[in-house]
């Protein structure tokens, strides 16, 4: 028992031979010889045959006794008999149904049991009860045709005539135990003289009865093939359960009767049966008919050769006393004993595939027998390519070394499935996953998730940090207007109390003024009023003078220092543009006009227009009478300096003493201060008053700012939704396990974060709605949250612009700041703007949702049968072989048989798995290829055990009681087995 279990092999199961009873066209004194050569000519190669003849079994005895004599057929291992017998139930073809005995060579007496059996089979006719045994059929012959002499002549003609009922078939294979485990029904599927061509209504029943009654289906059409794997439209393997007790496996002969239909069925429909060259095979392709029956040119495809380990041989290893064992391409089960050797096997093979690094823990065979296994090595031949060679205990572990297969080992599964939460490896899996469901051209470039994710959001992220930072600075402004509205009050006061302060200047200044100069006061007025604006002037240019100087230093470092940063941070976040210097230069920030020119310009304008306006101080003159400025002069076009020395002379001719001169100087330059100050403060009130159609404007502009980060989120949400796609849409098609996995895209707004930042801000004593902790949260809840995490950007906008209506007054009631302090509540203004717009509360989230609960909330067991879901359904990319070591720890039985079992059988059919396990459900129900039972030997202190294997398929009842024996619940999986399918599991 050192195999590969059960593989692929064609079977010829219905293929009569020279002498056969009817229609026999082999012709010839080399007949034999000739059949033999043909079916040794086969290609593909044929490893098993039927020899079939009516009611009776003489050339498969002959066959059988040919080959041995003469050393024919040597690539042909099974050899069994298939006695066809004919129902008397007629067909519209004028023909009878056929029926076949597929006899098991197991028994040495099988020869003599069937025809034992063929002997209970009674017809009547001509007055008397005839049996099926050569005697009787001659008997009948005679009764009908009395000139009959020759004994084969009259065998012959009896067995044409003697037709059996089908109920007493049944009844006598009923009674029968030796008949029920060593004899197959097989039933023709034809229209000719097969059930297809029982069409009456009235024998309906009766066909589906003998349909029932039938192991074996003689049908090589795909829709036959389909039906009774339940995988016709209409049908399934529910209604193939309760009308045929259950799907039935078709297979083709070549029905060959003459030399040159041998071994060549129609259109090339071989039948293919999956398991050892022994009629339990057979037997076990009845029990899965889907897995290990096929009709065709070619077996099912499998796992890639070059992706298949073929054979595992330890070196070095003198404990190792099966050092070498050939592997199954399909799902291969390790079973055994604790301590037995199961892991040794499943580290070895991954070790040789570059599969073990960070996979192992210190139960792992490799660790825990690091000692004694220096020198040990493991090789690996493949299919297809060069075998690998590796030492078994490698420390210069090379990481750039690609894993030739994915070992799940016991560390890992226990780490990704962890109940102290998801572990951010089983989301990375699950992402590359997704990943690889996109077609290469789909992918952009990206080598994986996150760089994909990356590449398709980054524009949106980006828009949405701006608009984020947009909100703030136009919080800050809003902060600001708001401000410049208070104080509307006060600039207006202060201008009143502006204007009566400068009027008592006037009445001040009047004073001064001796009686009869009125006409001089009057011109001293008006030269006054004339040198405030004057003055006025001189600060308007001097001040563009000022900042046209600081727009030149601007200009000179946006070019020397921050268009260059710009540049450079650029080429950072585009690296992927892959522009080359040149290129990049065409994105340096510059001016679009000749900035220098203009600037000079205008500064030159600026300060020839101070210094104009200015003038030069004038010389005292040498007699007051003489003015310095014409009486009809245009006053407010003269310089500073002629207004000021004009002034001068007006006030000497006002006031003849020293004091009075000075005391009226001095007033009226109080009253050009104050008339200045006036001015600011005009300029003031007139900003602040446009300040709420300002703020009007912002509020807007920042309810837009809020509706475009949404867009921005909402816009995330679709690429998301788009990157899960392929996947979604797959398992949407799916059935069974499968479909109760599913991937959701959501917004998550973390309400309590939010509120919990708003009431930092308030003083939760005072009375209102929001008084208290808590009530904040409740309030958004039930306001705001709906629209946060489903509404569309503009049901998000307005709710918010809704919220701020209504509660926004009430919330700045409770500002921990009194407006009294109004630097310290301007400052908390701008912080309860960007805390009530702020968004770094919402986040797009996915999850990975099993049975409509996210992984996260799984238990560990139900989060392995997602990784495994994972592995085996879904990670259609991934061809290499699946090692995996005890899938089914922290899982309970009825999880591994309704969850695991038909992820297993679909596995295996597209990559070769190899498991280590103590479940018999996932090695009998699963229908493993091979299995192989690891034993230990006794332990010597300081040394390894001994271990060995053994190595079949489980078509090989030696191979059965292992499994029996060695796993808890072996007997009862296969029990469960034979009950869900309905069939008889005797050997």
């Amino acid at each position: 028992m050192i195999n590969r279990g059960s593989e692929w092999h064609r079977w010829e199961p219905h293929i009569h031979a020279p002498g056969t009873l009817f229609n026999n066209q082999f012709k010839g004194p080399n007949a034999w010889s000739d059949y033999f050569t043909s079916l040794e000519q086969a290609a593909p190669v044929i490893r098993a045959i039927a020899v079939t003849d009516y009611y009776c079994t003489d050339t498969y005895q002959h066959f059988v006794r040919e080959m041995k004599e003469n050393g024919r057929l040597p690539e042909v291992a099974l050899v069994f008999p298939n006695v066809e017998l004919r129902l008397d139930v007629a067909t519209v073809k004028e023909r009878w149904t056929n029926i076949h005995l597929l006899v098991c060579p197991d028994d040495p007496k099988h020869v003599s049991e069937v025809e034992r059996f063929l002997s209970r089979l009674r017809f009547e006719a001509f007055g008397d009860n005839f049996a099926c045994t050569r005697e009787d059929l001659a008997k009948l012959a005679r009764k009908s045709k009395p000139e009959l002499t020759d004994e084969r002549a009259a065998f012959r003609h009896g067995a044409s005539q003697f037709k059996v009922n089908f109920g007493k078939l049944r009844e006598e294979y009923g009674r029968s135990d030796w008949a029920k485990e060593n004899i197959l029904i097989a039933v023709a599927g034809a229209e000719t003289d097969g059930t297809s061509g029982i069409r009456d209504a009235n024998d309906a029943t009766l066909r589906q009865e003998i349909e029932k009654f039938a192991h074996v289906i003689f049908a090589s059409s795909p829709a036959q093939r389909d039906f009774w794997l339940g995988r016709k439209s209409g049908v399934g393997e529910d209604l193939l359960r309760e009308r045929y007790d259950g799907c039935k496996p078709c297979l083709h002969g070549s029905d060959a009767h003459e030399q040159t239909t041998v071994a060549k069925p129609d259109g090339n429909r071989y039948s293919w049966i999956k398991g050892a060259l022994e009629f339990d095979a057979l037997r076990q392709a009845y029990i899965d008919p889907a897995g290990r029956a096929y009709v065709g040119p070619h077996p099912p495809f499998r796992a890639t050769p070059a992706r298949v380990v073929a054979e595992v041989e330890l070196t070095g290893a003198d404990w190792a006393q099966t050092p070498k064992l050939a592997l199954n391409p399909g799902l291969v089960a390790i079973i055994g004993a604790r301590g037995s050797g199961k892991t040794a096997l499943a580290d070895a093979i991954a070790a040789g595939c570059d599969a073990t690094d960070g996979r192992l823990s210190n139960a792992s065979f490799i660790v825990r027998a690091r000692e004694h296994l220096d020198g040990v090595g493991v090789r690996l031949s493949w299919e297809t390519g060069d075998p690998s060679v590796r030492p078994l205990l490698d420390d210069s572990f090379d990481p750039s070394l690609y894993p030739r297969a994915r070992y799940l080992s016991q560390k890992f599964v226990e780490e990704l499935c962890s109940a102290d939460g998801l572990n951010d490896e089983l989301l990375n899996e699950i992402e590359r996953v997704i990943f690889e469901a996109h077609s290469t051209l789909e992918r952009d470039g990206a080598t994986d998730f996150g760089e994909l994710l990356e590449l398709r959001t980054i524009v949106l992220r980006d828009n949405r940090d701006r608009d984020e930072e947009a909100i703030e600075t136009l919080s800050d402004q809003i902060g600001l207007e708001r401000e410049k509205q208070s104080q509307i009050a006060g600039l207006k006061s202060q201008i009143t109390q502006k204007d009566a302060l400068i009027a008592d200047y006037i009445k001040s200044r009047d004073k001064l003024v001796t009686a009869g100069s009125a006409e001089r006061v009057a011109r001293l007025n008006a030269l006054t009023e004339a040198a405030d604006y004057v003055r006025t002037q001189i600060r308007l240019w001097s001040q563009e003078s000022q900042a046209l100087r600081s727009l030149q230093n601007d200009v000179s470092d946006f070019r020397t220092n921050r268009a260059p940063m710009a540049l450079r941070t650029t080429k950072q976040n585009f690296v992927g543009a892959h522009l080359d210097d040149t290129s990049w230069e065409v994105f340096r920030q510059t001016y679009a006009g000749n900035v220098d020119g203009t600037l000079t310009e205008r500064l030159a304008k600026a300060e020839k227009a101070t210094a104009g306006w200015r003038g030069k101080e004038l010389p005292r003159k040498a007699s007051d009478q003489e003015p310095f400025v014409a009486d009809d002069a245009e006053l407010k076009q003269l310089s500073l300096g002629e207004l000021e020395a004009e002034i001068g002379r007006i006030q000497r001719l006002i006031n003849i003493d020293t004091d009075t001169a000075n005391r009226l100087r001095t007033i009226t330059t109080k009253i050009g201060d104050e008339n200045a100050a006036l001015k600011r403060l005009k300029d003031s009130l007139a900003d602040c008053e446009g300040a709420a159609a300002r703020t009007t404007q912002l509020q807007s502009d920042r309810e837009k700012a809020y509706l475009r980060v949404f867009e921005s989120i909402a816009a995330e949400e679709q690429v998301l939704h788009a990157l899960y796609r392929p996947l979604m849409d797959r398992l949407a098609q799916a059935s069974g396990t499968l479909r109760k996995l599913s991937f959701s895209v959501s917004r998550h707004a973390d309400v309590h974060r939010w509120a919990t930042e708003g009431e930092g801000l308030f003083d939760k004593r005072r009375t209102g709605p929001f008084k208290g902790v808590g009530t904040l949260e409740a309030w958004a809840d039930a306001l705001l949250k709906p629209a946060w995490e489903s509404g569309d950007p503009k049901a998000v906008a307005e709710a918010m612009a809704g919220f701020r209506q209504a509660h926004q007054a009430e919330l700045l009631d409770l500002s921990e700041v009194p407006r009294s302090q109004q630097a310290d509540y301007r400052s908390w203004l701008r912080r309860f703007a960007k805390w009530l717009y702020g968004t770094s509360h919402i986040e797009i989230s996915y999850s990975i949702d099993y049975e409509a609960v996210d992984i996260r909330k799984l238990s560990p067991g139900t989060r392995g049968i997602v990784l495994l879901l994972l592995y085996l359904a879904l990670d259609d990319s991934d061809d290499r072989p699946l090692i995996i070591d005890q899938p089914e720890e922290n899982l309970d039985p009825k999880s591994i048989f309704d969850e695991l079992v038909e992820l297993f059988i679909a596995a295996k059919n597209v990559r070769q798995v190899i498991m280590v396990t103590h479940n018999a459900n996932l090695v009998v129900n699963t229908d493993a290829d091979q299995v192989i039972v690891a034993f230990s030997g006794t332990h010597t202190p300081g040394k390894l055990p001994p271990i060995r294997y053994l190595s079949g398929g489980l078509e090989n009842a030696d191979m059965r009681k292992h499994v029996c024996d060695i796993l808890e619940g072996g007997e009862r999986a296969f029990k469960e087995r034979a009950r869900r399918l309905r069939v008889r599991l005797d050997r």
